[in-house]
């Protein structure tokens, strides 16, 4: 794919949903950590049913840590995995509390050295709470950089390479929600909904659907 088709794509995008942002619901970088550990292999949908409840009650290091894990669980336990969840987050507010002052801290390293925090959790908080441009790969972004041609590579390392490489700064820190919104709603994964997207005409899939 040229340069000029990515950045007609992306121009679509950004004119069809100037603000993108996340579907996970937060109102504080811890917040917003805590629903991204959690929603690992569930749904943000699923997630912010269990948040809503979790965080009215504790959405402090502090507050979280009292529960304590089996405190922790009752508010999460409709959520997959959550049993290792539970525990990672504990171990996370006190290394927040005991090395960051509570705070959330503002690098990657830092941040990938928490329980439950690997790569992509590090650029969804940077990039969400932040204002970084960083791309966090998940299975959409993945999906989407691979079937369109707009960043094609054999793994999550290897789209995120190539889309911090290829993509604009202009467009740096929304492209993420932007091709996770159009992999979650438009370029599914069982059947792509090629009829009604507006970029159909600039994608190089080649077996098109009309839905």
């Amino acid at each position: 794919m040229n340069q000029a088709k990515r950045i007609e794509i992306l121009t679509r995008l950004r004119n069809e949903n100037p603000h993108p942002t996340t579907e996970l619901n937060y109102s504080s970088p811890f917040e917003l950590l805590i629903a991204v550990i959690l929603s690992a292999q569930a749904t943000d949908k699923g997630v912010n049913k269990a948040t809503d409840k979790l965080f009215p009650v504790a959405n402090t290091p502090e507050a979280i840590l009292a529960l304590g894990v089996e405190g922790l669980k009752e508010y999460i336990k409709t959520i997959g995995l959550f049993n290792s969840k539970a525990e990672n987050i504990i171990k996370t507010c006190r290394d927040l509390i005991e090395k960051h002052n509570g705070i959330v801290p503002e690098d990657r390293d830092a941040l990938e050295a928490l329980a439950g925090v690997g790569r992509k959790t590090a650029n969804v908080v940077l990039n969400t709470a932040f204002g970084h441009p960083t791309i966090a790969v998940d299975t959409h972004i993945f999906r989407v950089s691979n079937r369109t041609g707009f960043a094609p590579g054999k793994n999550v390392v290897e789209v995120e390479k190539k889309l911090l490489k290829v993509v604009p700064a202009e467009f740096k820190v929304d492209v993420h929600h932007w091709l996770i919104l159009h992999g979650r709603y438009t370029c599914i994964a069982r059947k792509p909904r090629c009829g009604s997207c507006i970029i159909e005409d600039l994608c190089e899939y080649k077996e098109k659907t009309d839905i």
